[in-house]
Formats: C-alpha cells, structure tokens, sequence
C-alpha cells in the first residue's frame, strides 16, 4: 500500500553499525528517471546524536562539499533524530560512489574554517551553529571509517 509505513520506520536502528552510507530508497519517475534516497549515518542511532550547532554546520558544508564531488545531488537534509543526514541524489551512483563522495566531503569539512551561508539573510537559524563541533564529527567519522550498510528490517515489518 502506498504511502502506509516510511522506509526508516522499518530500519532496525539495533542492527546497523555507523558510521555508514546506505542506500534507503530508490523511485522511478513517470519520465524514466531514477532518485536514489541515501542514509548517512554519522552517530550510532540511541546511543549518541549530534548536537544541533555541529549538525546544522555539517548540513551546510556537506550541502557544499557532496555537489562537489557527486553529480545529481538534489538534497542533504539532516535527520531529525540527530544521528545524520538524508541524500538525494538523481541517477544511480549506487553506494560505493556515495561513499567516497561523503568521504571526500568530510576530509573537506575538517580543513573548511569559513561556514558558507551562515549570515541572517542566508540562514534560518544562523546563530546555531557549531563549527568546531562539526569539524571535530567529520574527523571522528573518518577515523572511525566509513562502510556500506545493507537495510536490515525490523523482522516482521
């Protein structure tokens, strides 16, 4: 049924390990096109989240740094659990090519100092951000090291 239960609603958040890029949904427009929906997860779901100010930083530098280094990218948006950020991408990368891309980001991330689009005509909230908080999530996921997560569903979802 269309539309009944959100693909991350299904996700056993028990069973995944991040830092990870997953691949969380896929649709096929009426004209052929193909949108790929990624999870990124930095922070391991109910067990850690990040802070609002390093989040909301990460979510400009990545809105930055991913269209940089992957084509297509339509949106970075961050998750409202605080545990990382939802890509959508137009086109098929597949995960491999994700993940290197958010590698990449995030080795740009931990060298950025100027925040882009943190001014109060830029910004919706541009008093909450954390750039130092950001950085510092950026090189713990790189240190930790990043992989491609397979869904895992909740057993009988």
């Amino acid at each position: 049924m269309a539309g009944s239960v959100p693909e991350s609603f299904r996700l056993d958040h028990t069973r995944v390990r991040a830092p990870y890029v997953r691949l969380a949904g896929v649709v096929e427009t009426p004209r052929g096109d193909r949108i790929e929906k990624y999870d990124l997860r930095l922070a391991q779901p109910n067990q850690e989240a990040l802070d609002t100010g390093s989040l909301h930083t990460l979510e400009h530098l990545l809105a930055t740094y991913l269209r940089r280094h992957l084509e297509g990218v339509v949106d970075v948006s961050p998750m409202g659990c605080r545990t990382g950020f939802y890509l959508v991408v137009l086109g098929e990368p597949g995960p491999h090519q994700v993940l290197e891309a958010l590698r990449a980001s995030l080795e740009a991330a931990v060298q950025h100092q100027v925040v882009p689009g943190v001014s109060e005509l830029e910004c919706g909230n541009y008093r909450d951000h954390n750039p130092e908080g950001a950085r510092a999530w950026a090189r713990r996921v790189l240190e930790q090291g990043l992989r491609v997560q397979e869904t895992v569903e909740i057993e009988g979802a």
